[in-house]
């Protein structure tokens, strides 16, 4: 492969001008949101001085997207997408928008600035699975790898940036400042889609055995086209979704890989006692194993290209998982601290992979009319992934070492990976792209 085929793949900022300006509007709220939970952070713990109200911003993160994501995965799925995400993201930026007021106003408590980011998360919740069905209206199938990988590019980007761009800001001129600026940056993101025609659901595309959409409708018995309703309402759309994902055994398996590497193998809980057990305790080291992970992420990004242009996004996503995992049990008996920070970017560039293939493979899988509610899933599941992950790692070890945790969970992880790549047998087929659905 040339020089020029490992680098990110820019073809779809080229080829669309609608991507193009969705991919700058995610990318400049994106860095607003890192902002805001600077200024929340600091806001709280000023006003409180306890960790537990701190901890409370993530629950008030959290909780939404819970409760109500897949529910909101199925309003997706009835309604305009387009016209959905625009209410959402205007909700959004009115959250911030009252957020910036009570900062300047003053002695506002603590549990109403808690309160405020609780509903923003209500919105964030419609919003997330609403953004996930555009790009297949966007770009050709073959274009879906890259397209994800751009996006990870701007998650990455705003992750590293973000948070030190509002600890400036808050330190200047005040946490309203990044509550301003959040506002403010949901616009882009409110242009680009407003720029876009209406996206209905498509009732007439459907999955067929192997969950990959059908080229051609399904018929009623006089041969008019089935135009059935994107999706039943409340519960009933809900147990659809979840019928979908428990008969399609590709999306299934990519969901479960997710699963794999973050809940049975999460280091950053144990990164303190890593540190503490091996390092000498620095908090210089401690600060380069965050590091090295989100380094070594951005570097897969720069160079996705290697893998974004393959065929088998589902190989790619299984020896992503499989790496990742691997990377940590090696981190967990790693001596050297600079042997340990090499395998922790590996971890991350090996995680850029995975999330980038999983991405595809669960939209080349997935029929236009089920997309919002496998999105929700899929954003639950990043969610709650994590979370569970990194509670894993903290029991297991507290009762064993911080190695001991590592080692294992990795190990766990390459060996789920391993098993669900055998009894999936379809993620070991190469897939072959599906025309492009219609925009609009």
């Amino acid at each position: 492969m040339t020089r020029g085929r490992l680098l990110l793949d820019l073809a779809p900022l080229r080829g669309s001008a609608a991507f193009r300006r969705l991919w700058i509007g995610g990318a400049l709220s994106g860095f607003g949101s890192q902002m805001a939970l600077v200024a929340v952070a600091f806001q709280v713990w000023e006003d409180t001085r306890s960790t537990v109200w701190t901890g409370v911003v993530g629950l008030a993160q959290a909780v939404p997207l819970l409760a109500l994501g897949l529910f909101a995965g199925a309003l997706v799925d009835r309604a305009d997408r387009r016209a959905l995400y625009l209410l959402s993201v205007a909700g959004q930026a009115g959250s911030a928008l009252l957020l910036a007021a009570q900062a300047v106003l003053g002695s506002f408590p603590a549990a109403g600035v808690i309160g405020l980011v609780a509903v923003q998360s209500v919105f964030a919740t419609v919003a997330g699975p609403a953004s996930r069905t555009f790009l297949p209206r966007l770009l050709p199938p073959e274009q879906l790898a890259a397209g994800l990988a751009l996006g990870r590019v701007t998650f990455q980007g705003a992750m590293l940036l973000g948070p030190a761009l509002g600890g400036l800001l808050v330190a200047g001129l005040g946490a309203g400042s990044c509550y301003l600026v959040d506002a403010v940056s949901f616009t882009a993101a409110l242009y680009a889609v407003f720029r876009l025609p209406p996206m209905r659901p498509d009732p007439t595309e459907r999955p067929d055995s192997t969950g990959r959409p059908d080229e051609r409708p399904d018929e009623q018995p006089d041969g008019r086209p089935d135009e059935r309703p994107a999706a039943r309402p409340g519960s009933h759309g809900v147990r659809e979704g979840l019928a979908f994902l428990a008969r399609t055994p590709v999306v299934r398996a990519a969901l479960l890989t997710d699963l794999a590497a973050t809940v049975l193998s999460m280091p950053i809980s144990l990164f303190p006692l890593v540190n503490a057990e091996r390092f000498g305790g620095g908090p210089r080291t401690l600060g380069l194993f965050l590091s090295a992970v989100a380094v070594g992420g951005v570097t897969a990004s720069v160079f996705s290209g290697a893998f974004t242009r393959r065929s088998n996004q589902s190989a790619m996503m299984l020896w992503g998982a499989a790496s990742w995992g691997a990377a940590l049990a090696l981190f967990g008996l790693a001596s050297d601290p600079w042997a340990g920070l090499a395998l922790l970017a590996l971890a991350g560039a090996a995680d850029t992979v995975s999330v980038v293939a999983r991405g595809t493979v669960v939209q080349l899988h997935t029929p236009d009319r089920l997309l919002g509610r496998v999105g929700a899933a899929e954003q639950i599941v990043g969610q709650a992934g994590p979370n569970l992950g990194n509670l894993r790692g903290g029991l297991v070890a507290s009762a064993t070492s911080g190695s001991t945790a590592l080692v294992s969970g990795g190990l766990l992880c390459v060996a789920a990976v391993a098993l669900l790549g055998a009894g999936t047998p379809g993620l070991r087929r190469t897939r072959k792209p599906a025309p492009s659905r219609p925009l609009g």
